[in-house]
């Protein structure tokens, strides 16, 4: 009985992948549509953002290099943190709105502001991003300049150096259309998949002789010839 049931799926699954084989053609046609959609739609209907970032160093400046201790770099890179807090502050953010006249909230700005530092380390880096490559620049290295003054003010430090100013982005940053369309193609295979087995497993027709036996468990004893074919 087990060996029977083991064929009957095997049957089913040899049944289910020549199913899939007869529809390769409807299967990638669906993967090549649902790509095209996807293309279409990152394209014309999602707007383009482009970011830029710019980089700073905040040390405590010495008379003598000589004489900093573990305990200062230490402090100083637990201070990071505080910066991280500064640069998205409501000050600095009014203060960059205002000299560059934009017509946002400090809210909206710092929704548009990601600031990352790396573990164990007093570098900073400040990203912005905008609908176009020049205002991305712009902000970015406005929002440097403002929170390095705050940073100095806020922290008495002696040294916020500029490591990097921000370049002019020669892509967007979002949205990645090559991934967009590599996923819709995925999704429309897949769904097409779906589709086509699930409408094989639901249908219970009839369809061929072996398929009374599989079915009903009876042992087929002849078959009626369609007369008007003979």
């Amino acid at each position: 009985m087990t060996q029977e049931n083991t064929k009957r799926v095997e049957i089913d699954v040899l049944a289910l992948l020549h199913k899939l084989w007869s529809k390769k053609v409807f299967i990638l046609f669906t993967a090549f549509y649902v790509a095209v959609f996807a293309f279409l739609g990152t394209y014309f209907l999602i707007q383009p953002t482009y970011t830029s970032s710019t980089r700073i160093y905040v040390a405590n400046q010495t008379n003598d290099s000589k004489n900093i201790s573990a305990q200062d770099l230490q402090a100083g890179t637990f201070l990071t943190k505080d910066y991280k807090e500064i640069i998205t502050s409501n000050d600095v953010l009014s203060e960059v709105i205002k000299d560059e006249k934009l017509k946002m909230t400090e809210a909206e700005l710092a929704k548009k502001i990601s600031v990352n530092i790396p573990t164990d380390t007093r570098l900073i880096s400040i990203s912005v991003s905008a609908k176009t490559g020049q205002d991305a620049q712009l902000l970015a290295n406005k929002v440097r300049e403002v929170a390095s003054e705050k940073i100095k003010k806020v922290t008495k430090v002696e040294d916020v150096t500029t490591l990097e100013d921000a370049k002019l982005p020669e892509s967007p940053s979002s949205p990645n259309i090559k991934r967009n369309v590599l996923i819709g193609a995925v999704l429309g295979g897949f769904l097409a998949v779906v589709g086509v087995l699930g409408r094989e497993i639901l249908d219970d027709r009839i369809r061929r002789p072996e398929d009374i036996e599989e079915t009903l468990g009876m042992t087929l004893l002849g078959i009626v010839p369609d007369t008007d074919k003979i």
